[in-house]
Protein backbone atom coordinates (compact mmCIF):
# COMPACT_ATOMS: atom_id res chain seq x y z
CA UNK A 1 0.00 0.00 0.00
CA UNK A 2 1.09 3.57 -1.15
CA UNK A 3 0.47 6.59 0.72
CA UNK A 4 -0.92 9.48 -0.57
CA UNK A 5 0.38 12.92 0.38
CA UNK A 6 -3.01 15.56 0.51
CA UNK A 7 -1.31 18.58 0.30
CA UNK A 8 -0.58 18.29 -3.14
CA UNK A 9 -4.36 18.74 -4.16
CA UNK A 10 -6.43 21.62 -2.58
CA UNK A 11 -10.25 21.02 -3.22
CA UNK A 12 -10.99 24.65 -2.22
CA UNK A 13 -8.71 26.17 -3.98
CA UNK A 14 -11.50 27.81 -6.51
CA UNK A 15 -14.15 28.77 -3.50
CA UNK A 16 -11.06 30.79 -2.23
CA UNK A 17 -10.99 32.78 -5.57
CA UNK A 18 -14.25 33.60 -6.24
CA UNK A 19 -16.53 32.53 -8.78
CA UNK A 20 -18.32 36.18 -8.86
CA UNK A 21 -16.34 38.57 -11.51
CA UNK A 22 -16.56 42.40 -10.82
CA UNK A 23 -18.32 41.92 -7.42
CA UNK A 24 -16.13 44.04 -5.21
CA UNK A 25 -14.20 42.04 -1.97
CA UNK A 26 -15.09 43.71 1.81
CA UNK A 27 -17.58 45.17 3.10
CA UNK A 28 -19.41 48.10 1.96
CA UNK A 29 -20.72 50.28 5.09
CA UNK A 30 -23.60 52.81 5.06
CA UNK A 31 -24.20 54.77 7.67
CA UNK A 32 -26.69 57.45 8.59
CA UNK A 33 -25.33 61.19 10.26
CA UNK A 34 -27.35 63.51 11.69
CA UNK A 35 -26.84 67.33 10.52
CA UNK A 36 -29.61 69.70 11.80
CA UNK A 37 -33.03 69.00 13.00
CA UNK A 38 -34.53 66.54 11.00
CA UNK A 39 -31.66 66.89 8.03
CA UNK A 40 -29.37 63.74 7.60
CA UNK A 41 -26.91 62.81 5.77
CA UNK A 42 -25.85 58.74 4.01
CA UNK A 43 -22.18 57.97 3.48
CA UNK A 44 -21.76 55.31 1.27
CA UNK A 45 -17.69 53.72 2.19
CA UNK A 46 -15.75 50.88 1.04
CA UNK A 47 -17.00 50.83 -2.31
CA UNK A 48 -13.59 49.12 -4.55
CA UNK A 49 -11.61 52.03 -6.17
CA UNK A 50 -11.81 51.01 -9.16
CA UNK A 51 -15.49 51.73 -9.67
CA UNK A 52 -16.15 55.28 -10.79
CA UNK A 53 -17.40 56.88 -7.74
CA UNK A 54 -18.69 60.31 -9.53
CA UNK A 55 -20.31 57.94 -11.95
CA UNK A 56 -22.34 56.17 -8.93
CA UNK A 57 -23.41 59.34 -7.39
CA UNK A 58 -24.36 60.76 -10.69
CA UNK A 59 -26.51 57.71 -10.84
CA UNK A 60 -27.89 57.81 -7.26
CA UNK A 61 -28.82 61.76 -7.64
CA UNK A 62 -31.08 60.85 -10.61
CA UNK A 63 -32.61 57.65 -8.94
CA UNK A 64 -33.40 58.77 -5.57
CA UNK A 65 -33.76 62.91 -6.48
CA UNK A 66 -31.31 63.85 -3.76
CA UNK A 67 -28.20 65.87 -3.88
CA UNK A 68 -24.79 63.74 -3.61
CA UNK A 69 -21.38 64.20 -3.56
CA UNK A 70 -17.81 62.39 -3.38
CA UNK A 71 -15.58 63.61 -0.20
CA UNK A 72 -12.28 62.29 0.27
CA UNK A 73 -12.12 61.25 4.12
CA UNK A 74 -8.54 61.00 5.45
CA UNK A 75 -9.31 57.76 7.43
CA UNK A 76 -12.08 55.88 5.04
CA UNK A 77 -10.21 57.50 1.41
CA UNK A 78 -13.32 58.51 -0.65
CA UNK A 79 -16.78 58.45 0.33
CA UNK A 80 -20.08 58.64 -1.07
CA UNK A 81 -22.21 61.46 0.79
CA UNK A 82 -25.84 61.60 0.04
CA UNK A 83 -28.41 64.09 1.21
CA UNK A 84 -31.43 62.41 3.40
CA UNK A 85 -32.00 58.99 4.88
CA UNK A 86 -31.38 56.54 1.84
CA UNK A 87 -30.05 53.84 3.76
CA UNK A 88 -32.44 51.28 1.84
CA UNK A 89 -32.45 52.93 -1.23
CA UNK A 90 -28.73 52.79 -1.65
CA UNK A 91 -28.70 48.93 -0.51
CA UNK A 92 -31.49 47.73 -3.16
CA UNK A 93 -29.60 49.66 -5.85
CA UNK A 94 -25.77 48.89 -5.56
CA UNK A 95 -27.76 44.81 -5.40
CA UNK A 96 -29.90 45.62 -8.08
CA UNK A 97 -26.91 47.01 -10.19
CA UNK A 98 -24.25 43.93 -9.44
CA UNK A 99 -21.97 46.46 -7.79
CA UNK A 100 -22.16 44.48 -4.20
CA UNK A 101 -23.72 41.32 -2.70
CA UNK A 102 -26.00 41.72 0.04
CA UNK A 103 -24.24 39.95 2.48
CA UNK A 104 -21.24 42.83 1.42
CA UNK A 105 -23.83 45.61 2.81
CA UNK A 106 -22.99 46.80 6.65
CA UNK A 107 -26.22 49.09 7.68
CA UNK A 108 -25.69 51.46 10.55
CA UNK A 109 -27.75 53.93 12.20
CA UNK A 110 -30.55 54.21 14.34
Amino acid sequence: MSIQNLNTFDPFADAIKGSDEGVQDGLVHIRIQQRNGRKTLTTVQGLSSEYDLKRIVRACKKEFACNGTVIEHPEYGEVLQLQGDQRENICQWLTKTGLAKPDQLKVHGF
